[in-house]
């Protein structure tokens, strides 16, 4: 009944549903774009049609992005007043240019787009396609500024007990924007990728005849798409990895399960994590690995736990500052082991239908449906390592996060909210995922008709 940890699972069960459907939209608007250029350049109707078609899919996580996405705001004011006030000044400018170029960039193209088929020249509709990915993106920028000064505050000073902006150009240049961004988008790709290959394997097996050359095109666009994805979201985690073994090592240490400083660094493949004791029970480890991982070395030091939680104490006072080691341990692995998954599946979705052996691999196929799920997960599960790993800041080395919950907020009012949200959620949920299944299994020859 604590309002501080009721507010942290509201929170986190809107934030995490939210994300469900908006990297979709990132790499789902990208995907479009290339589509529609690829029709404008070379005059192939199909490529229109694959447009329109997987476009329907992403109108459906678009509407439910911003309706998931609105509930996020009115939190910092509710549940979380402390924050707001502490952080408004910082939070308030991303995310108002958010919303006033991006949002709107964004929204009034998709209808520009939905309906200017008929009314637009190619071009003027392919550049349409192109705001509304532009504006789309640009959205998870803005909104990655803000969440990267919570992870590395820069460009403020503290002024009446208030974080206070002193420099912009600080806050948009901060380095773990440069790295969230990138890893973020590249996350939407793949999971864009993998969603349109398993819809098409899902198609290919129906083996209706009419429809296999339009859903053999899309699988093979999607997966090069999702490779690309794969790839450069592996090499970008990555950079973004080395990056926090310099700024935020406590979340690295905590992520690898390392109690003790060690030079070199063992990497821990697969362990039982005790937090209680401080310690592995049990675990595989692979010599000098983790200091190559961070260092690119065999003989780097990297700091433990204990070691990093005194450093921490003595710095900001007496409290535990080592995040849920567990949560993250585990978080990481599923990311990874995922990631390495999707380079695997995606490597040889496009090896087969570069050498259109598709119909030869059904069993790969039937692999491919549910795994058009793993990098929603994979990314479900590094952002719940970038949220947890920064316990217990909520603004790292500036405001904790019991400090930044509403004082005058009682748990039976986030009781409330909390169940009201979770079925509202639960019935939207339901509704996307009916609605995907629906246009995402249509036939495409409806064209016009019943399919729109």
């Amino acid at each position: 009944m604590d309002p501080v940890i009721l507010s942290r699972w509201q929170f986190a069960m809107t934030t995490i549903f939210h994300f469900f459907f908006v990297p979709v939209t990132l790499g789902l608007a990208l995907f479009l774009a290339i589509l529609e250029t690829k029709y404008v350049t070379s005059g192939e109707e199909i490529y229109k049609k694959m447009t329109k078609f997987w476009g329907k899919i992403f109108l459906i996580n678009f509407a439910i992005g911003i309706v998931t996405g609105i509930v996020q705001e009115f939190h910092f004011g509710l549940n979380w007043s402390e924050y707001a006030r502490f952080m408004g000044d910082i939070f308030g400018a991303p995310l108002a240019i958010e919303g006033l170029m991006a949002f709107f960039l964004e929204s009034t193209f998709i209808g520009v787009w939905i309906f200017g088929w008929d009314k637009l020249s190619k071009k003027g509709h392919l550049a349409a396609a192109w705001l509304v990915a532009i504006g789309s993106n640009l959205s998870a920028l803005w909104i990655l500024v803000a969440n990267s000064f919570m992870q590395n505050p820069v460009g403020y000073a503290i002024r009446n007990g208030r974080a206070e902006m002193t420099d912009f150009w600080a806050l948009l240049g901060n380095p773990n924007v440069w790295h969230q961004f990138p890893h973020v988008i590249t996350a939407g790709i793949s999971i864009a990728g993998f969603m349109v290959m398993a819809f098409s394997a899902w198609h290919l097996l129906q083996a209706k005849p009419e429809n296999k050359d339009f859903f053999k095109l899309s699988f093979k666009r999607a997966a090069t798409y999702a490779l690309i994805g794969a790839v450069l979201v592996g090499v970008i985690g990555h950079a973004q990895g080395q990056y926090l073994a310099k700024r935020q090592p406590l979340k690295v240490a905590a992520m690898e399960g390392h109690w003790e400083t060690e030079a070199p660094a063992s990497f821990s493949v697969i362990g039982i994590v005790n937090q209680e004791k401080m310690e592995n029970t049990w675990e595989i480890k692979v010599p000098k690995f983790l200091s190559l991982m961070l260092f690119n070395d065999l003989t780097s030091e990297f700091k433990g736990l204990k070691e990093l939680q005194e450093e921490e104490v003595a710095k900001y006072g007496p409290g535990n500052y080592i995040p849920p080691v567990i949560i993250s341990y585990w978080a990481s692995r599923t990311m990874i082991g995922i990631g390495l998954l999707m380079v695997l599946l995606s490597g040889l979705a496009v090896w087969w239908s570069q050498k259109d052996k598709l119909d030869n691999v059904r069993w790969f196929l039937k692999i491919l449906i549910p795994a058009g799920l793993l990098p929603t997960i994979a990314s479900t599960a590094g952002w719940i390592i970038a949220e947890t790993g920064r316990w217990p800041w909520i603004v790292h080395g500036l405001q904790k996060i019991e400090d930044a919950v509403s004082p005058t907020i009682t748990p039976g009012n986030i009781i409330f909210s909390l169940v009201s949200f979770l079925v509202l959620y639960s019935v939207l949920g339901f509704i996307g995922v009916k609605l995907m299944l629906k246009y995402g299994t249509n036939d495409p020859a409806l064209g016009e008709g019943k399919g729109e």
